[in-house]
This record gives C-alpha cells, structure tokens and sequence, in this order.
C-alpha cells in the first residue's frame, strides 16, 4: 500500500505492507539512519521519532497509522538545534546509538516543560535506555536546552 507522510518537512510516499512497522520504512526505505532498530518491543527508546510532535517507538508503530501525520526524525532538527548543542556541550553521549532518541525525547519535554524539575526529566527521560550509563549527563544536557531556551526567550522579550 501507498503510503504519505511528512517526514522532516518533506512529503514522502512510500510502499509498505499493512502489517510493517514504521521503523523500516524510515529507516531502510528513507535512509534515516538515525531512528535505530534495538528492542523491537518499545521500551529502549532507540528507534524514537516524533509523530505530530509526540515521540512514538517506531519499532511498534504500525506505518499505515502514521500515514498523513508529520514524522520527525533527529536528521530533521538540522545538527543545529538547541538542544543538540546541549548534548555537544554535555557530552551526554558515549557510543552515541540511543542519543537520537535521548534529542527528540528531551525536545518534547522540553516543549511540554520549558524549565523542568531533576525529577521530572528523569520521568520523562525514563522511556529511553542509555547502556553506557550517561545519565548523569544526559540530565545535564536537558538542564543546559532548557537554560538555553530560557535565555534565548528572554533575549527575544527584550
């Protein structure tokens, strides 16, 4: 079946069967290396993408359900965004495979929680398995975007 998307900001069609998950179609058909297959069962949190701005495990996604919605992906944010910057700078990374999911995670909650509490981003977080044990910065990173993005506000207010 025809499927279409915007993906990234640009609309796709693709062919999918009615039974395939998201993350290959976007991942082997659209080349977005970034949404990574791991659990396949939805709670690692590799293989986030944002559905109409909510994150989804593309892994247990069926695609025909994302059809007609805008689908994010970490490629989208173009290297640039704040919070990306706040992972650099973090170094809220190790090996670096869950930090897509980490980014578009802590976007949303971001979007949702613009200066949240410690415990707020590690329930929000939770979603998301980091297996080298960079928690601690990965926190850090969402304090640094959210500090950021206060700052960016206030200077925008002005």
């Amino acid at each position: 079946m025809k499927l279409r998307f915007v993906v990234n900001g640009e609309a796709v069609e693709v062919e999918a069967r009615p039974d395939e998950m998201l993350l290959p179609v976007l991942r082997e058909r659209l080349g977005l290396a970034s949404v990574r297959h791991t659990c396949g069962i939805g709670v690692c949190g590799a293989c986030t993408a944002l559905l109409d701005g909510e994150p989804v495990s593309t892994c247990i996604l069926l695609a025909p359900l994302a059809a007609g919605k805008e689908i994010t992906t970490v490629e989208g944010l173009g290297g640039d965004h704040p919070v990306q910057r706040a992972f650099e700078e973090a170094r809220a990374f190790q090996c670096g495979y869950c930090t897509p999911g980490m980014i578009l995670t802590a976007k949303r909650l971001l979007e949702e929680h613009p200066s949240p509490t410690r415990e707020r981003i590690r329930t929000y977080m939770g979603g998301n398995l980091c297996r080298c044990g960079c928690y601690v910065k990965i926190e850090r990173a969402v304090e640094l975007a959210a500090a950021a993005r206060l700052a960016a506000a206030e200077k925008g207010g002005a």
